[in-house]
């Protein structure tokens, strides 16, 4: 939905941005008003984008899916023992000879 905003922002003021179209190559090198502001924004949101992509890729380099599953099957394995012994000790507690 925010990328779509974008876009659409950006094609308004590349729309409204039609003086570039009508200049001369030699006039190239002056940019008006809103060519800057176009320019900016889309340097700004390209800059967004990549580190956005940069942080996922460092996320998945992390591999903390494999560290959260090899945490909770830890985890299970000794909840399931100390529950065994708990178990065990309240059957011996209650049906003691």
């Amino acid at each position: 939905m925010n990328k779509l905003l974008v876009i659409t922002v950006l094609v308004a003021l590349l729309a409204l941005s039609a003086e570039s179209f009508r200049v001369t190559r030699q006039a190239e090198e002056e940019q008006g008003t809103l060519t800057k502001i176009t320019d900016t924004v889309r340097s700004y949101y390209d800059s967004a984008l990549t580190s956005a992509s940069e942080y996922l890729e460092n996320i998945k380099g992390l591999k903390l899916e494999e560290k959260a599953k090899n945490l909770y099957t830890e985890t299970a394995t000794v909840v399931s023992t100390y529950a065994g012994i708990m178990q065990d000790q309240i059957y011996h507690l209650i049906y003691s000879q």
